[in-house]
C-alpha cells in the first residue's frame, strides 16, 4: 500500500479497486452520505465505480482514499475536483460508520496543508448544501468561511436546500 499523505489518525492512499465495495457502500448510502453530495438519489454499480477509478487515474486526479491508521478501516475519500488560477475546489465524503469521529476535520487539516504547501495553491473552496449542518460546522472549524449562497438549488425531503460556497486562503 502506497501512502501518499498521513496524519496521526489517517492514511491517504491512491484509489484502488480493492476498495470498490467500500466506495459503493458509501456512495450508495443516500440517507447518510449521498443526500449531502447529490441533488438526486442514484445507485452506482461495480462497473461504474471501476470506470470512475479509471477516469480519475487517466486524468491524474488528485484524490485519496482515507483509511483509519490503526485499523486500516475505510473512512472515505477526499479530492481536488478542479484547479484553476491557483485555486482548488475540493470535495470530501465520509462513510456513515466513520462520521462523528473527527476524521473530517483531521483529514481537511492535512489536505489543506498539502494543497497550500505541497501544491502551492493560494485558495481552496468547496460547496456544501445548507442542510449539511455537520459538514458546515466541520468546514468552519478548520477555517473555511462562507462567501456566497445560492438559494433553492434543490428540494430534499420537501425541504428547500441552498448551496453554500466556502473558502479558505493561504
Amino acid at each position: 500500500m502506497k501512502v501518499m499523505l498521513e496524519n496521526e489518525d489517517i492514511l491517504f492512499i491512491p484509489l484502488a479497486e480493492k476498495y470498490i465495495p467500500d466506495y459503493l457502500k458509501m456512495v450508495n448510502d443516500y440517507e447518510n452520505v449521498g443526500i449531502y453530495i447529490s441533488k438526486q438519489k442514484r445507485t452506482f454499480n461495480y462497473e461504474e465505480e471501476l470506470n470512475w477509478i479509471e477516469e480519475k487515474r487517466k486524468n491524474k486526479a488528485i484524490i485519496f482514499t482515507m483509511l483509519e491508521k490503526e485499523t486500516q478501516k475505510f473512512i472515505g475519500n477526499i479530492e481536488i475536483l478542479e484547479i484553476k488560477d491557483n485555486k482548488a475546489r475540493i470535495g470530501i465524503s465520509i462513510t456513515k460508520e466513520m462520521q462523528n469521529k473527527h476524521y473530517g476535520s483531521k483529514a481537511l487539516k492535512t489536505f489543506i496543508n498539502y494543497c497550500f504547501h505541497t501544491l502551492n495553491l493560494n485558495e481552496i473552496d468547496l460547496e456544501v448544501y445548507s442542510h449539511n449542518k455537520r459538514g458546515i460546522n466541520c468546514y468552519q472549524k478548520v477555517g473555511f468561511i462562507p462567501y456566497k449562497t445560492i438559494k433553492n438549488v434543490t428540494n430534499i425531503n420537501e425541504e428547500s436546500i441552498d448551496e453554500i460556497y466556502m473558502k479558505i486562503t493561504k
